[in-house]
C-alpha cells in the first residue's frame, strides 16, 4: 500500500512540475541581426561557435590576441553567413586576461559597430597538465587569469546592458575538468571550477532581468590546442581523459548555442556528459523541469555508477606509477 502511494505522489509531483515549467522555461532567444561577442574566437571552439551563430544570421564580433589568426577566422566564418549582405563581422585583439579596462574598451569598440551584446560567449582559455609539484606558482595564477579572470572582465562589460534591455545570455565555456579533478589538472581544473561559481552566482542576479548563464562542460576536443597539450600531458591525465572520447569542436559549438538560446544552465555531451551533468548538478538552477526530473531520477544511479569510474582512474594512477618507479630501478641498474 505504501509503494502505490509513493508512487501517486511521484506522479502527483511530476504533474505538478510539468505544469510550472512554462514559469521556469525562458523564451528562445533570437539571434538574426544580433550582436554575438566570441573571446578566444580565433580558431578550435571558439572559431567553430562563430561559425555556428553566423549560420544563425548573428553579426558577429570576436576578441583574440593573434591578429593574424583572427584575420584567417574571419575569413573562413565569412563562408558561411546566412546573409552576406546584411551580416557583418569584426575582430579585434586584445589580452583577455590583462585587466578589465582592456578588455572593457575591446568591448565598447564592439558595441559602436555592432550594437549592444545579445550573446556573450566566454570561450578564450587555456590549458596545462602537470603534477602539482611540477606546477608552478606562476602558472597557476596564470590559468586564473585567462581562464577565469577574462571571463570576469568580459562579463562586466556586457552585464549593464543585457540589463537594461532586460534580455541576453552568457555563456561560460568551462570543461568536464571543470566538474571532476583528475590527475594532472590540479591548475587546470581550478580555474574551470571557478567558473561555476561564479556562473551559478551571476544566473541568480540576472534571471530577474530575462537574461540567463549557461555554462558549458566540452570533453576533450579535436582542436590545435588539444594537439598541444598532448604532447606534454603525463601519461595518468591523458588515459583518464580518453575515457569521455574526443569530440568535433562543430558537434561541441552546436550544442552550446542550441543550450544558450533555450536558456539551459547546463551544456554537455555525450554519454558522459550527460551522467556527470546529473551527477554534479547539486543547487544548480532549475531552467529545465525535464532536466530536474532527471536529475532527480539517475542521481543515485550515477554515484554508483562514478564509483566504478573513480577505481578504474585510481588505477591508472598507481599503474603509472609502478611503471615509472621500475623504469628508474632499470636506469639506475644500467647506469
Amino acid at each position: 500500500m505504501w509503494f502505490g502511494i509513493a508512487v501517486a505522489l511521484f506522479v502527483v509531483f511530476l504533474i505538478i512540475l510539468y505544469l510550472a515549467s512554462p514559469l521556469i522555461a525562458p523564451k528562445p532567444l533570437e539571434l538574426i541581426k544580433e550582436h554575438v561577442l566570441i573571446t578566444g574566437g580565433s580558431s578550435g571552439i571558439g572559431k567553430a561557435l562563430a561559425i555556428e551563430v553566423a549560420k544563425r544570421g548573428a553579426n558577429i564580433s570576436l576578441l583574440a590576441r593573434n591578429q593574424i589568426r583572427l584575420q584567417e577566422a574571419k575569413e573562413e566564418v565569412e563562408k558561411y553567413l546566412q546573409d552576406k549582405s546584411n551580416q557583418r563581422i569584426i575582430c579585434i585583439s586584445a589580452d583577455l586576461s590583462k585587466d578589465a579596462a582592456t578588455v572593457e574598451k575591446a568591448v565598447r569598440q564592439a558595441e559602436e559597430q555592432l550594437g549592444t551584446v545579445h550573446l556573450l560567449v566566454n570561450c578564450a582559455g587555456t590549458s596545462i597538465s602537470g603534477t602539482f609539484e611540477d606546477t608552478s606558482v606562476e602558472e597557476f595564477k596564470r590559468m586564473i587569469d585567462i581562464n577565469y579572470m577574462g571571463s570576469v572582465y568580459a562579463t562586466k562589460a556586457v552585464v549593464p546592458g543585457m540589463k537594461r534591455r532586460q534580455k541576453g545570455r552568457i555563456v561560460f565555456v568551462s570543461s568536464q575538468a571543470g566538474q571532476i579533478g583528475l590527475f594532472g589538472f590540479t591548475a587546470y581544473s581550478a580555474s574551470k571550477y571557478a567558473l561555476r561559481g561564479l556562473a551559478e552566482s551571476l544566473h541568480m542576479e540576472l534571471k530577474p532581468y530575462n537574461v540567463y548563464v549557461t555554462l558549458a562542460f566540452p570533453a576533450d576536443t579535436d582542436t590545435p590546442g588539444f594537439a598541444e597539450e598532448q604532447k606534454s600531458k603525463p601519461a595518468e591525465t591523458r588515459l583518464i581523459s580518453e575515457t569521455a572520447g574526443l569530440f568535433q569542436p562543430t558537434d561541441v559549438a552546436q550544442t552550446v548555442i542550441k543550450d544558450a538560446i533555450q536558456g539551459r544552465f547546463f551544456s554537455y555531451m555525450g554519454l558522459d556528459g550527460y551522467m556527470l551533468a546529473n551527477l554534479t548538478c547539486g543547487m544548480s538552477p532549475v531552467t529545465s523541469i525535464m532536466a530536474a526530473t532527471q536529475q532527480v531520477a539517475t542521481m543515485g544511479l550515477f554515484r554508483v555508477i562514478s564509483l566504478f569510474y573513480l577505481d578504474y582512474f585510481d588505477r591508472i594512477c598507481r599503474k603509472c606509477k609502478s611503471e615509472r618507479e621500475d623504469k628508474a630501478g632499470e636506469e639506475k641498474k644500467t647506469s
